[in-house]
């Protein structure tokens, strides 16, 4: 990966990896195919707004690509509570992906509350 020297994208990276194991386990043992693809689908889409992000062309398509990021950042939370409350998920896979997500979402907003500040 060649954006490892950013922190938001090697965390967004390693994010992503962690929801594509949940997913795989969820899938396997559990039968689950509905929810889980869902968070899979967020918790990947955030690695891939921040590396878009990374590389746009101007002030506003960089605030755009982040603001996407962010918000998959607060879906991907959504579905993880769904698929505890749901039984789905064990409290402690839940936990520390919840406390990842959220830790995402503070960094992005952290940027766009500075990126539209100085526009």
């Amino acid at each position: 990966m060649s954006e490892i020297n950013n922190p938001l994208s090697k965390k967004s990276y390693d994010f992503a990896l962690i929801i594509i194991g949940i997913y795989k386990n969820l899938i396997a043992s559990k039968k689950e195919f509905v929810l889980s693809k869902q968070l899979l689908r967020s918790g990947t889409s955030i690695g891939a707004n921040v590396s878009e992000a990374n590389g746009a062309i101007s002030k506003a398509d960089f605030s755009a690509k982040i603001s996407i990021a962010y918000k998959e950042s607060l879906e991907v939370k959504y579905w993880l509570s769904l698929l505890k409350d749901s039984e789905y998920l064990e409290s402690d896979l839940f936990q520390d992906a919840h406390d990842k997500a959220d830790e995402l979402s503070k960094i992005m907003f952290s940027i766009l509350k500075t990126t539209r500040i100085k526009n």
